[in-house]
């Protein structure tokens, strides 16, 4: 099994001492990677839940600087000590509490040229205090509770300090610790919370505070390596920087106080209130909210960020202001080093070279969901597959689609802008922020099974109600199946007819009613189809399919069109062989001769609009899902033109193999308690459920739960034997793996045939499914299955019952299950007929 796409911004990384590594939170991991080279070298593996903390022990004389060694905090309630250098792990501390975040002020305060080591170690902990979550969900939720703490740990003992609460938050806040380990603070709402480090540490010590006040929400801060400046920002994009802070709360005999300029108000600028500070200077240049500050190891610079991807380097005294050239997508941390890294939202930590803070290397990890319109979600079909070389292709932020290769973890690049061609929209895409307004939606991402073509398409959104503009664009690979080329595009595809669509689609699919619903391409030719809300699909075919000219020229035009009694087109697929084309007119399935624009035959119907469907290999099966009050999967014999079977499921996406008849779904698990075990404990953050069928049994395979499953996505991929014989454990190396990427874009590929299958049910580790005495698998999610009868006698007839008029419901029915002609044209005529009764003379 491998796991990967792992968000790489989480958490702030850590340098090693030699700065020849950077530790990076992914998840329940801590990845380690090598800063020479980019690459990851080992991984701490051992908790439970996301890792919030990682921090370096660092050394003592440069000697030391050999030495591996981090302490790592969890949600999962744990706190870890680990030589990295193994990876080993050496200790393990349970505080009972989830932990958001953990400073150590200890290890940054010891003497350098010293090898005495404190008596006791003591870290300062942000936790949840679950114990007031359980009681409001018993009782009726209190608008005022108090989530969050601060509290001690004794990490030498392995235990809580008892007793030591230092403040309570609604949720729990981020500490940020001093570089020098006298001062830790959080915010908390318009306030900031400074606390002085005892210079001897005890359990139980008086820990004096003082609280520094702002009229707007503070969002991150920073404390000065040296002298008693601290720097916070705004939700406005404002930095406010105090001066002495805490010359009266925090007076030492080596820190000598001005006690003239403390008693004279007038004399402290800036300072509201009876704050604790000499001085409070304000700067602004962000036009949002600031989320990076820190400053330089020597004091005379703070860079600040936001969303706008712009590090700005500030000098202290004087306040001029000097830029890093734009990163492209809103920073969130900047780790401090003799070669800093900066950390942004798009997934990536960009290792930066002093003092010219130019980019040298980029650790780059799959893109993370972007935000979506209201009006769009749950419709975009923003993921698609390169099944034989194991990419997936995602839409992501600026109008790009982003290739990731699932097998070696490691994003391929960002080769396509979508707006990169010469058209209106374009000044738009160019003068893009990344705390901008959206204002061009990529709705749809398909590709072809060989991966050498790609459509996309767009939506420019209305302002106003006026302007939107839909495209369909063409891509064509290069000789390498890495960089596309833009082929083809088509403004306002298909047509705003009067299209009869029904309750189940509402009000968002009425808005999108121009919109393209469905795109697939042939499995042989090149040659796509596209369908629409609006009532049509089209054919589409590459003018130089025959006469193969150069891939770069080449240009898509429309070959046909149909639509059927003037319903939504839903969905559409091609069959393996490329002879029959399924397109869904909402509730009933057209099945088409693509060559002629023929309609062959129409099955159905389902009970609300099917909004996915594909052909099952190449069997005789296709699969269609639909959406609605009444969510229903179904699977359709062709030969016979009638259902096999179907299930009531929610189903997210599915997978159809390409050699066999089974095809995988991603179902969303019910929301009725029946599908929870009496403890609660079973799918405890679990919201679905993969299913493994064949398409001529109704009984799955094999399930395995899913974490995150809405917005996830499906596909088998074609397993690559030499790596697969190193990450898989299986005895044999599998033809073909299973992909399930989650909403979050955290992904895991499995062999679903493999002898290990039920190990599989678990995609983090620790997180097992416990069988229920009489059920398990997937009668505990949904209850027991009904005994099917596969084999049918085909020359029995279904038995009629007599009826005064029989020529209201002779007819009724599939055509298929109809009696011959000539019987019912007898029983049509007889009906017709008046009985007399004989008269007695």
């Amino acid at each position: 099994m491998i796991r990967g796409g792992r968000s790489y911004v989480s958490s702030p990384p850590a340098f090693s001492n030699d700065v020849k590594r950077l530790l990076v939170c992914t998840s329940n991991t801590v990845s380690i990677f090598s800063t020479s080279t980019g690459l990851q070298i080992s991984s701490l593996e051992g908790h439970t839940a996301p890792v919030t903390t990682v921090i370096v022990v660092p050394a003592s004389t440069p000697a030391t600087k050999i030495l591996s060694y981090c302490w790592t905090a969890s949600l999962d309630e744990t706190i870890k000590y680990w030589d990295f250098s193994t990876p080993e792990l050496l200790k393990t501390i349970d505080v009972k509490f989830p932990i958001f975040s953990m400073v150590i002020p200890s290890l940054l305060r010891q003497p350098a040229q010293s090898d005495v080591k404190p008596s006791k170690l003591f870290a300062y902990l942000s936790v949840e205090d679950t114990r007031e979550t359980t009681k409001s969900h018993k009782k009726e939720p209190r608008p005022n509770t108090m989530n969050g703490r601060i509290c001690k740990c004794n990490l030498t003992e392995s235990r809580l300090a008892g007793g030591v609460t230092l403040a309570e938050m609604k949720e729990p806040q981020v500490i940020t610790i001093s570089s020098s380990g006298k001062y830790f603070g959080i915010r908390k709402q318009r306030k900031l919370l400074i606390w002085k480090v005892p210079d001897v540490e005890a359990e139980r010590v008086v820990m004096r505070k003082i609280t520094l006040h702002h009229t707007k929400k503070l969002t991150v801060l920073a404390f000065h390596p040296t002298q008693r400046i601290v720097a916070a920002g705004d939700v406005t994009g404002r930095i406010l920087i105090w001066r002495g802070f805490g010359d009266r709360t925090f007076a030492t005999n080596d820190n000598k106080m001005n006690l003239n300029l403390m008693n004279n108000e007038e004399e402290r600028p800036g300072v509201r209130d009876n704050d604790d500070a000499d001085l409070c200077t304000t700067w602004h240049w962000h036009p949002s909210e600031v989320s990076v500050l820190i400053f330089s190891s020597d004091g005379a610079y703070l860079y600040s960020g936001g969303k706008e991807g712009v590090l700005v380097v500030w000098q202290l005294d004087t306040g001029k202001k000097k830029f890093l050239p734009r990163i492209g997508s809103p920073l969130l941390y900047f780790t401090e080093s003799p070669d800093p890294s900066l950390s942004s939202v798009h997934n990536q930590v960009h290792l930066l070279k002093m003092p010219s803070m130019e980019i040298i290397r980029s650790i780059s990890g799959i893109k993370l969901p972007c935000p979506l319109p209201e009006e769009y979600k749950g419709i975009c079909r923003d993921i698609a597959f390169n099944h034989d070389g194991g990419l997936v292709a995602l839409r992501a932020e600026n109008y790009c689609i982003h290739f990731y290769s699932l097998l070696d973890d490691r994003g391929i690049s960002e080769l396509v802008k979508l707006l990169d061609v010469p058209f209106q929209v374009q000044v738009c895409e160019r003068n893009h922020q990344p705390g901008d307004d959206v204002t061009v939606v990529v709705t749809l991402v398909a590709l072809s099974q060989d991966g050498s073509l790609m459509s996309t398409v767009d939506v420019k959104l209305a302002e106003e109600g006026i302007g939107s503009l839909v495209c369909l664009k063409f891509w064509v690979s290069g000789t390498q199946n890495k960089e596309f080329t833009l082929s083809t595009i088509v403004y306002e595809p298909h047509r705003c007819g009067p299209c009869l669509i029904t309750e189940e689609l509402n009000e968002k699919y009425l808005k999108c009613s121009v919109g393209i619903s469905a795109v697939a391409f042939h499995p042989n030719r090149r040659a796509a189809v596209s369908s629409s809300y609006g009532g049509d699909f089209k054919v589409w075919i590459c003018n130089d399919e025959l006469q193969q000219k150069d891939l770069q020229s080449s240009g898509w035009s429309c070959h046909a069109v149909g639509s059927y009694k003037k319903k939504a087109m839903t969905a559409a697929a091609f069959s393996a062989d490329g002879s029959v084309l399924a397109v869904a007119a909402e509730t009933v399935i057209t099945l088409w001769d693509p060559d002629r624009n023929v309609l062959v035959a129409v099955i159905g119907e389902t009970l609300t609009p099917i909004m996915n469907m594909s052909f099952v290999g190449s069997s005789e099966y296709l699969v269609a899902t639909s959406w609605g009050s009444k969510p229903q999967l179904s699977v359709w014999n062709m030969s016979k033109l009638s259902i096999s079977w179907s299930y009531l499921l929610h189903v997210e996406a599915v997978a159809c193999a390409v050699d066999t008849s089974s095809f995988a779904a991603l179902a969303l698990l019910p929301e009725s308690s029946n599908c929870k075990e009496a403890n609660g404990t079973t799918f405890q953050g679990r919201d679905g459920v993969i299913l493994l069928f064949n398409a001529v049994d109704p009984v799955p395979v094999a399930s395995w739960s899913a974490r995150k499953a809405k917005g996830g996505a499906l596909a088998f991929l074609k397993a690559n034997p030499s790596f697969t014989y190193e990450n898989i454990s299986d005895g044999k190396a599998p033809q073909t793996l299973l992909a399930y990427v989650n909403g979050d874009h955290e992904y895991v590929l499995f062999d679903p045939y493999g002898k290990e299958v039920h190990e599989l049910s678990k995609f983090h580790q620790g997180d097992r499914l416990t069988h229920e005495e009489g059920q398990f698998g997937y009668a505990s999610i949904y209850g027991e299955l009904p005994e099917f009868k596969l084999k049918r006698n085909q020359d029995l007839w279904a038995p009629s019952v007599p009826s005064e008029k029989p020529w209201e419901t002779i007819f009724s029915g599939s055509s298929h299950n109809l009696p011959p002609l000539t019987k019912l044209c007898s029983a049509f005529l007889e009906s017709l007929l008046e009985k007399r009764t004989a008269a007695l003379e």
